[in-house]
C-alpha cells in the first residue's frame, strides 16, 4: 500500500505478536512523527535486546548475566521450584510478592497439534536440578488451559518417584466474577480447589 521503508516498517510491525496490520499502521505512523531521540531510543533498545540478553543457565529465565537476578539472590528459597512456561509468567507471579523461590521456565507447553513435544521444554534440564535431591517442592503452573493441563499432567507423572512434593497452582473463580459467566471447567476447579472458611 505505501512505498519503501514505511511499508517495510509496517510489514515488520505486523509480524509482532498481538500487532495486526491497522495497529502496524498506527505505529508506523506515529515513529514517523516522533521526536528522533525517542526513535532512536527505541531503535537502540531493539538492537541491545538481541546482543546482552540471554536466557539463565539455571533456570531458563531471562538475564543479562549467566544467571537471572532470581537465581543470584542467596535469600531465595532454593528448596521450592515454581515451574512455569514461559518468562512473562515468572514477572506475573513476582509482582504478587508471594513467592520466595525460584524458578523453572519450561519455554512452552506440550502442544501435539502445535508440534510441541515433551523434548521440545527444558523438561530434562528441570530433572537435572532435581537430582542432588534438594528441592523438597515443585509448584507446577503452567496455564489452565488444554496444553497447560497436559503439561501439568506429564511433569506430575514424571516427577511422582522422587522424593519431592508435587504441587498445582489454584484455578477457578476470578475476584469480581459472576457464577452465571463461569465455563464448566472453571467452576469444576473452583470445586475442587474450595477451602475450609474458619469462623
Amino acid at each position: 500500500m505505501y512505498e519503501g521503508v514505511v511499508q517495510d516498517l509496517i510489514d515488520e510491525l505486523g509480524r509482532l505478536p498481538g500487532i495486526g496490520p491497522k495497529s502496524a499502521q498506527r505505529i508506523a505512523f506515529h515513529l514517523l512523527t516522533a521526536d528522533p531521540q525517542e526513535v532512536s531510543a527505541l531503535a537502540t533498545a531493539l538492537a541491545q535486546i538481541k546482543d546482552r540478553v540471554r536466557f539463565c543457565q539455571v533456570c531458563g529465565n531471562v538475564a543479562e548475566d549467566e544467571q537471572c537476578r532470581i537465581c543470584q539472590d542467596p535469600r531465595r528459597d532454593s528448596g521450592v521450584i515454581c515451574v512455569v512456561e514461559q518468562s512473562q509468567d515468572v514477572a506475573a507471579i513476582e509482582r504478587t510478592r508471594e513467592f520466595r523461590g525460584r524458578y523453572h521456565v519450561l519455554g512452552g507447553a506440550i502442544n501435539p497439534i502445535g508440534g510441541v513435544g515433551p523434548e521440545d521444554l527444558s523438561i530434562r534440564e528441570l530433572l537435572a536440578r532435581l537430582a542432588d535431591g534438594s528441592v523438597t517442592e515443585v509448584i507446577i503452573a503452567t496455564d489452565p488451559n488444554l496444553e497447560g493441563e497436559a503439561t501439568a499432567t506429564y511433569l506430575a507423572r514424571m516427577l511422582k518417584d522422587m522424593d519431592v512434593r508435587i504441587s498445582r497452582l489454584a484455578s477457578g473463580l476470578p475476584v469480581g466474577g459472576d457464577l452465571e459467566y463461569a465455563d464448566e471447567v472453571t467452576l469444576g476447579r473452583a470445586f475442587e480447589g474450595r477451602r475450609r472458611i474458619q469462623a
